[in-house]
């Protein structure tokens, strides 16, 4: 059955942070917005990143000094636009000459920290260090004396996809996750699209105007449910990371040269593990399901024990997760040399369709901007860029001070447990007051399933933030995944499935009427 169509202005094919920043920019210029995802938001690459809010320092290697350029801008605006879910980070560069020349590692920090508009901004500059003496070359072998430090900022990356979708519905954009786009044709000057949800539920939606933001999946949505011919490809790199226990106690992440002059990072996890990635390898299987293999594995934990005094065994590995990356396709031989910039296209043969190729979690904000300034003369009603300066759900921090608002919120709650403050801080920002509003002791915390995940955050990531599922809570809404045992997980899939149960309508979305 069919229901009655919907009628929007945009509607935007794909819930991972491209799809979700270009949601939130055209609702905010007043468009009616529709955002449909097949999956839960951010499932796919969105969450499978290094997790890092970055210019890119070895794509000035490769002459990227526009990108670079573009993407450190971006950082500035984001630690302002989302304090609780991204922060500085220091990364510690150990020098190996034979490798690349201090010189030459000199000028590109140099370069970096002046593309990057450092003064400030409140981000320390690069600068040379004694690792016999800094406390990040205790974890370090005997041979690195010499390494350089600078700085970058790190990202609860699904959760950042999320708060675009967010403040997109509170803009007035529909969002509709576990609905797929099957059909999407030209129809006089708009677009007939038909929608498959939850259940086999179908309806059809007209558009204005398309937007292809399925990452992965963006030349297949042309060839398979457009069916229009294209000029773009895609190369598809698959990147793995692993994680161990925690390798160092010291809140540094480390940068590691590797022989294949590959890169590999060695991040502070979770309070008590170390994120260790990626690789670059070409992909050929099915987007929806890449999986680190043995020969990944081995890679990252032989570029790790490069450098480490404790050796990293593959049995170490806690948990490894893989995204494929949708790369243009750029005839490089080299899958880690493939630009990471992104490349809009306007189709207006007929209806508009925009297509979006590419990108990267730090460009995002600034790819959609640029994608809403294109559309606004196909849709006739020029609309000024707002995204700027504008804070995510959770991110109006007075003074973009975590640290202040941290403090405030444990000292009006002695009874919460020090830990849990401080998650609750970091993954939901001021919304966490909204969270707590009617608690004042834990037992209003509601039923504990374990890893400090209480009923009344359950709720409200159900209530607010799309979560259907106990792997949206645990691996994309969080990482509690990592500390929660088989029987809490079972207990939450089932309190959930009844959280839905109860609602007036359990395929109700955020944002639709």
């Amino acid at each position: 059955m069919t229901e009655t169509d919907l009628k929007v202005d945009l509607l935007v094919v794909g819930g991972g942070i491209n799809g979700a920043a270009i949601a939130r920019d055209a609702a905010g210029r007043g468009w009616s917005v529709l955002l449909c995802e097949r999956d839960d938001l951010a499932a796919h690459t969105s969450s499978a990143s290094t997790k890092l809010i970055h210019g890119g320092l070895r794509y000035l290697e490769q002459y990227e000094f526009a990108l670079v350029g573009k993407a450190l801008a971006e950082r500035k605006r984001l630690l302002r636009m989302a304090p609780h879910i991204i922060w500085p980070l220091r990364f510690v560069l150990p020098h190996q000459p034979h490798l690349r020349p201090a010189w030459l590692i000199r000028l590109g920090l140099f370069l970096y920290d002046r593309l990057g508009g450092r003064r400030g901004r409140g981000l320390p500059g690069s600068r040379s260090v004694n690792l016999r003496k800094h406390i990040a070359g205790r974890p370090l072998q005997d041979e690195f004396v010499r390494g350089f430090v600078y700085s970058d900022a790190w990202v609860m990356d699904a959760r950042l996809v999320v708060l675009n979708a967010m403040d997109a519905a509170e803009r007035g954009a529909g969002v509709l996750t576990r609905t797929a786009c099957v059909a999407a044709q030209r129809e006089g000057d708009g677009w007939r699209v038909r929608l498959r949800g939850p259940g086999g539920r179908v309806r059809e939606a007209r558009a204005r105007v398309l937007v292809n933001a399925a990452g992965p999946w963006a030349a297949r949505f042309l060839d398979e449910v457009a069916r229009l011919p294209h000029v773009r490809h895609l190369r598809l790199i698959k990147g793995s990371h692993i994680v161990v226990p925690r390798l160092f106690e010291h809140d540094h992440a480390y940068i590691f040269q590797q022989p294949d002059r590959r890169i590999v990072f060695a991040i502070p996890y979770e309070q008590a593990y170390t994120l260790i990635g990626t690789t670059d390898v070409d992909y050929r299987g099915d987007p929806a399901a890449p999986r680190i293999d043995e020969a990944e594995t081995a890679y990252l934990c032989a570029a790790a024990s490069r450098y480490f005094k404790r050796p990293i065994r593959p049995h170490d590995v806690v948990w490894s997760y893989s995204g494929v990356r949708p790369l243009l396709d750029d005839d490089n031989d080299q899958a880690s040399q493939i630009t990471r910039d992104y490349q809009l296209d306007l189709d207006r043969d007929g209806a508009p369709l925009l297509n979006v190729f590419g990108g990267k979690l730090t460009t995002a904000r600034k790819l959609a901007e640029e994608a809403c300034d294109r559309l606004a003369a196909e849709l006739g009603e020029p609309r000024p860029a707002w995204t700027g300066d504008a804070p995510l759900p959770g991110g109006d921090l007075p003074g973009a001070d975590f640290d202040a608002f941290h403090e405030d919120f444990s000292l009006r709650r002695p009874w919460l447990p020090d830990a849990l403050a401080l998650r609750l801080c970091r993954s939901y920002g001021s919304r966490a007051l909204r969270m707590l509003e009617s608690c004042a002791r834990m037992d209003d915390l509601g039923a504990c399933f374990g890893a400090d995940l209480y009923a009344v955050e359950v709720d409200y990531l159900v209530d607010c933030e799309w979560a259907r599922t106990a792997e949206d809570i645990l691996w994309r809404r969080s990482k509690l995944g990592l500390r929660i045992d088989a029987a809490g997980v079972e207990r939450l899939q089932d309190y959930v499935a009844r959280r839905m149960a109860s609602r007036a309508d359990a395929q109700a979305e955020v944002g639709l009427a």
